[in-house]
């Protein structure tokens, strides 16, 4: 089959998608020459008819260029089209989206046999498709503001309830995901796919560096510190962290210091004011967005991950950490005892003293903290991307007796 494949404009600063988009396609890249289908790839990129070819099995198209084109060459044609739709669905409040809808089937609808969506933006759904989901937690815990406030909710839900029981393939990394799709959207178990996040290549690669103390100076940091990589977003759940951080030293004596990495989000400001009401200024460090590259030292020279975050049941943080050799204690979420198994130590993210005597194990007992690295590594390397790729290769290959019945879907 033909697949097509969208490029998102996701940039690192967004974190987990952009990692996980990057190490999926990294993956086609490298191993779809293998898979028996050819990948056409879309971006916004004005200069990606310019980029050089990964091999015979991918070819690059500028959506840029193509929808001017369109526009161009057929726009009495893209009018008649939108008018006949509107009729139909007695709609003039979705004219963007059905507009969206008749350009993408008219460029894509005789060329592809597929559209795989990397990450959950799907742009159409009159094309039969491969959708991602990596979380629902707009249903799961609708109480936080950037999954409930300035109408969030309620346009999570509408493209959900359409996408999800459009979709042709709907892949989730748990049972817990799939779990959370059947129950919420009524789709079939039968179309819905459990692929487990891939370990990123960059973490599970990553070379030995003289260098990893320079990064250390760089951000004027001490070593063995807990470390939190995550956008200031409420559901992160910061605070937890700080708090089981106080009790640990108001309690024990112990004073680990704190490195809080990640683009703000609109929560920062409230954090750095909590970390001033508990006193621990001098232990907590706010580095911001930091580069791929100093992430490896900084995962190598902390005492543990700690990782608060009340979302999931997908995540990526912990997997970089298990790569790197770096502990984790993770909050308990649906979904982490499946991904994460018996390499990470989890608790209920709720209780600061749960997450403070989490942590006290570690520094009382080097010897667990050591198992906990030796089984975060070995898990790491269970599931790469190339294994998740070929997983996917195989789906497609399970779709393909569907999709030979009928030709293409251009109007």
């Amino acid at each position: 089959m033909k697949i097509g494949i969208f490029l998102s404009n996701f940039t690192p600063e967004i974190g987990g998608g952009f990692t996980f988009e990057n190490e999926v396609f990294r993956a086609i890249a490298e191993f779809g020459g293998s898979s028996g289908h050819t990948f056409i790839v879309y971006s916004w990129d004005k200069k990606i008819s310019q980029a050089p070819v990964l091999g015979q099995h991918i070819e690059y198209r500028s959506l840029h260029h193509l929808v001017r084109n369109l526009l161009l060459s057929q726009p009495l044609k893209i009018a008649k089209e939108l008018f006949k739709r509107i009729r139909q669905q007695k709609s003039l409040f979705k004219v963007g989206s059905i507009l969206k809808d008749i350009i993408l089937v008219s460029i894509l609808g005789d060329e592809i046999d597929l559209v795989w969506y990397l990450d959950p933006s799907t742009r159409t759904v009159e094309i039969p498709y491969f959708t991602t989901i990596w979380d629902l937690q707009h249903r799961v815990q609708p109480c936080f503001p950037e999954l409930s406030t300035q109408g969030q909710w309620d346009e999570r839900e509408q493209f959900y309830a359409k996408v999800l029981r459009c979709a042709s393939i709907v892949v989730t990394g748990t049972e817990a995901g799939r779990a959370e799709v059947e129950r919420f959207y009524q789709v079939p178990a039968n179309r819905i796919k459990i692929l487990p996040f891939p370990t990123p290549e960059w973490a599970l690669n990553a070379p030995q560096s003289d260098s990893d103390r320079y990064v250390l100076e760089k951000y004027n940091i001490p070593e063995n510190y807990l470390f939190y990589p995550a956008q200031f977003w409420a559901h992160k759940n910061h605070v937890a962290l700080l708090m089981a951080v106080k009790w640990l030293r108001s309690q024990y004596g112990i004073e680990l210091p704190v490195v809080f990495v990640g683009s703000e989000k609109g929560n920062k400001q409230y954090i750095q004011q909590v970390v001033a009401d508990l006193d621990l200024s001098t232990q907590v460090h706010f580095l911001g967005f930091v580069p791929q590259a100093d992430m490896v030292p900084l995962y190598r020279h902390a005492f543990a991950l700690a990782f608060m975050s009340f979302c999931g049941p997908d995540n990526i943080p912990p997997l970089e950490a298990f790569a790197l050799g770096c502990p984790v204690v993770a909050g308990n979420v649906s979904g982490a005892l499946e991904q994460l198994g018996d390499a990470a130590l989890l608790v209920d993210q709720r209780d600061e003293q749960q997450v403070a005597l989490a942590i006290k194990s570690l520094y009382d007992d080097p010897t667990l903290r050591q198992m906990l690295i030796q089984r975060g590594l070995a898990r790491a390397a269970k599931w790469t991307g190339q294994d998740y790729v070929k997983a996917a290769f195989a789906i497609l290959d399970e779709f393909e007796s569907l999709r030979r019945c009928w030709r293409g879907t251009k109007p």
